[in-house]
């Protein structure tokens, strides 16, 4: 199952308490305050994990929590600090904030990560307030509470390549004609339920990753048929192929349907270079359109291909242009370049700020002999 929105709550662990105490032994008269530090909470980080490739496992836990900070003790010892919680994600997922709808992060990259709830600070013990004047405070401070948040995890798919159309079209045959993917492909519309990968193998290049996206209809922004929910599969993507049945009703009709059900979606959508493949050519109804169709879209500065996905025929030529127009083309939104392999450098993760004071700092040595 491709699950691609997830809903979770995390929450940060709570800083430990400073203790309150004093210092009791023998040779040592008036040993003062002695209480120590409480731990830092831990932090609650997302980590972009290549090896996954959907959000399935958020449908069935849906809280996180860090450890929180052991308090501290007395002889100026600190509390342990709690252990961080790593939550690991796909490449490519957006971290929303629900509360504020605000985009906290965008792992497009393996080994990206972003802390998106810190853990609170630890609680002073009483030995920090000892002055000249007031040599035995009795208190301390509480630790801070970490902080919470209700995420929305969205899955964008990292792909070069965007398969757009009407249902029926032909997406599916073509990704299986070019690629080793298998997509179900059957006579009746909306085949394809969800997004299916596919790379094409290239002669100088490590392989063009290609999303077939399930088809569009008219009305489809205002939820008709699958409706927009997988088109933030190809925002990512550098280049659009979008395929019409040159064997339908009307095909013209069919370009402008997708297209402005497109700019409906994400104005951006139509400033990407896009490739338009009349498919079916097999079949004779098909091919006696082809000359006026491609002199109509032609003539509104669209650049069309002729193929059959079902014998091969004009597979080759669009896949040289599918090469021009990429490398041509703006970088992933990963930073990978068409040449390039698909994952890119890691990230290295940002860190909490350390305390001002390490644990061991405010240890005490005990004094050696009797005196």
């Amino acid at each position: 199952m491709f699950f691609d929105r997830a809903r979770v709550y995390v929450k940060a662990g709570d800083g430990g308490r400073g203790c309150v105490a004093f210092r009791r032994e023998k040779f040592v008269p008036k040993g003062g305050p002695s209480g120590g530090d409480g731990g830092r909470g831990g932090d609650v980080t997302l980590l972009a994990d290549p090896d996954l490739n959907t959000l399935l496992a958020f449908r069935y836990k849906r809280i996180y929590r860090a450890d929180r900070g052991a308090h501290g003790e007395g002889a100026r010892r600190a509390g342990r600090s709690g252990q961080d919680l790593t939550i690991r994600v796909p490449v490519g997922t957006s971290v929303l904030d629900e509360g504020t709808d605000t985009l906290l992060a965008d792992l497009t990259q393996p080994g990206e990560s972003v802390i998106v709830a810190r853990g609170g600070r630890g609680g002073r013990g009483n030995a920090h307030f000892a002055t000249p004047t007031r040599r035995t405070p009795t208190n301390a401070e509480p630790g801070e509470a970490g902080e919470e948040r209700r995420l929305l995890l969205e899955l964008r798919l990292l792909a070069d390549v965007g398969l757009v159309g009407l249902p029926n079209a032909g997406k599916s045959s073509l990704l299986a004609r070019i690629s080793a993917a298998r997509p179900k492909i059957a006579e009746y519309p909306f085949t394809t339920v969800e997004p299916v990968l596919g790379v094409v193998p290239l002669p100088d290049a490590p392989g063009v990753v290609v999303a077939d996206i399930p088809g569009l209809i008219e009305g489809a922004h205002r939820g008709a048929g699958l409706g927009h929910e997988f088109l933030r599969h190809i925002e990512r993507t550098r280049v659009l192929v979008h395929v019409v049945d040159l064997s339908g009703p009307d095909p013209l009709a069919a370009v402008s349907t997708v297209e402005r059900e497109l700019e409906l979606h994400a104005p951006e959508l139509r400033a990407k270079p896009t490739l338009v493949a009349a498919n079916k050519l097999d079949l004779p109804e098909a091919r006696d359109r082809w000359q006026a169709f491609a002199a109509s879209l032609r003539e509104r500065g669209r650049t069309v291909l002729p193929l059959s996905a079902a014998t091969g025929e004009g597979v080759p030529a669009l896949l040289t242009a599918l090469v021009s127009l990429l490398r041509a083309a703006s970088p992933r939104a990963d930073g990978t370049a068409a040449e390039e392999s698909v994952s890119g450098e890691e990230k290295s993760a940002p860190h909490p700020e350390p305390s001002s004071e390490p644990a061991g700092s405010n240890r005490r040595r005990r004094r050696g002999g009797r005196g």
